[in-house]
């Protein structure tokens, strides 16, 4: 059986909005996802890239963001077909894991514990495809990268691409 890791940040869930509102809330800007094409937000504002960073380490930052529009469907009909994995570079921020953890079992609670894969390099994966929203992942990875459409990776050519959970239905179940 062929085997699909799948990352979270960008591709299962939903971080930008609520990165968005907390940073423009914050600091007084009103930066859209438009404005972030072609980088993330640490690059149009890096005198601030320290306190953007700080987010992802608050515990709580990824305990209620929004799930991706049709990613617990997609996800169900796919483990049906295929081993799932939902990989997340989590221990780039440690302090995100229990709250990762938590959204993974409240979301996809359909998934085992043993699909949910927490590490750092993401070339340690063993899997037919990764799909994922940064393309460095796909540098050192064994089997197939697909790039999950993000403002920061809009004009990264050198991969698949797919633009949501639809896409990922089509490209994998017909």
């Amino acid at each position: 059986m062929e085997r699909i890791a799948i990352d979270m940040d960008e591709v299962t869930v939903n971080t930008l909005p609520t990165l968005l509102h907390r940073f423009n809330r914050d600091y007084g800007y009103s930066v859209t996802a438009e404005d972030l094409k072609g980088m993330k937000l640490e690059a149009l504002h890096p005198e601030l890239h320290d306190e953007i960073k700080a987010y992802f380490y608050e515990p709580s930052f990824f305990r209620h963001l929004q799930v991706m529009d049709g990613a617990p469907e997609v996800i169900a009909q796919l483990a049906r077909q295929y081993e799932v994995f939902i990989t997340t570079a989590a221990m780039e921020f440690p302090p995100s894991f229990a709250a990762k953890y938590e959204w993974l079992k409240n979301n996809l609670s359909f998934l085992g514990d043993m699909n949910f894969v927490f590490c750092g390099d993401k070339s340690i994966i063993h899997a037919d495809y990764l799909i994922d929203d940064n393309a460095r992942h796909f540098e050192r990875f064994d089997g197939k990268g697909i790039l999950y459409t993000a403002p920061h990776n809009v004009y990264e050519t050198a991969y698949a691409r797919v633009d949501h959970w639809e896409d990922i239905r089509r490209y994998f179940l017909t």
